[in-house]
Parts: structure tokens; sequence; C-alpha cells
């Protein structure tokens, strides 16, 4: 199978969206997706993009891709976050996760990211061994915190 991996653009967005939904119904959140194509459009291309995403492109098809952003940690420095890699189901086992993993650590180490970062649920066992065989270190021990909309407005509430 023959396949490329390039940049982004703006035109890709709704395969893009495409792939986060397959995604969100593979992690068991099949109504969690509330971004749409205007807002990948908006956040990715505008004057200062909040993300970067590369596609694994095959027969003119968006098969996989990669997004991921800037962040600064206080230990290291300029970091970069893999949002999400995501292979299209029916294209996995071709290599495409490795070249589109492959080109986020070129980018890594283009923008002088001092480390990439990301999550994996702690039951997909198939991911985790695809990161650690290829030199992630899957680290176990932390937990991801996050505080969504509604728990942001209960919090502000208690000001």
């Amino acid at each position: 199978m023959t396949f490329s991996i390039r940049t982004a653009q703006k035109e890709d967005m709704p395969q893009v969206l495409e792939l986060i939904q397959e995604l969100a119904i593979y992690e068991k959140e099949p109504n969690a997706v509330e971004i749409t194509v205007s807002d990948l459009e908006h956040y990715g291309f505008g004057s200062q993009p909040a993300f970067h995403c590369f596609v694994a492109e095959m027969n003119q098809n968006i098969a996989g891709i990669a997004l991921v952003y800037t962040r600064f940690s206080t230990w290291k420095g300029k970091a970069l976050h893999l949002e999400d890699l995501i292979v299209r189901e029916s294209f996995r086992g071709h290599g495409l996760g490795k070249a589109l993993l492959d080109e986020v650590v070129t980018y890594g180490k283009k923008i002088k990211a001092k480390r990439i970062c990301w999550e994996v649920l702690d039951w997909n066992e198939p991911a985790i061994t695809f990161y650690e065989k290829n030199g992630a270190n899957v680290m176990r021990d932390w937990d991801v915190v996050q505080l969504d909309e509604v728990g942001m407005e209960n919090y502000l509430s208690k000001l």
C-alpha cells in the first residue's frame, strides 16, 4: 500500500473530523465530540494556529492523522503535545501509524521541543504496545486531570 504523509490543509478538515469521530466511537465516547469543521478550520488555520496536523493520505483519502500543539514544561521548557494519532481501522497494519509518529517526532526535533507527550487509555493495549515498541515511556503512575466547562463553571461559582 502506497501512502504519503503531509501537513493538513484547511480543505482536509471534514475528513479530519470524521477520524476524530471514529476515535471517539473506538474510545466508547460516541457523543463526546463537540468540535465542528468550522472550529478546526478557525483554530488550525488562523493567524495564530492553535494546532498543527499531519495527514496520512492514501488514494486521495485521508487514512490517518496526527494532531499536535506546543505547550511549556516548567521542568523541561518547550514541549510538543500529541493530542491524537488516529488511523482508520481499515488502514491499520500498513505502517501509517508509525509514519505519522515519525513525522511528529521529526517535527518535535525541528521546533526544538524538549519532549513530546500524550495520553493513552489504560485499556488500549494495542496503542500502548505500539508506543512502547517505538521507545515511548508509558507512565502508568500519572493520572490525567481535567476540568470541563461545567467543572470550570462550578469552580468559578465558588470563588
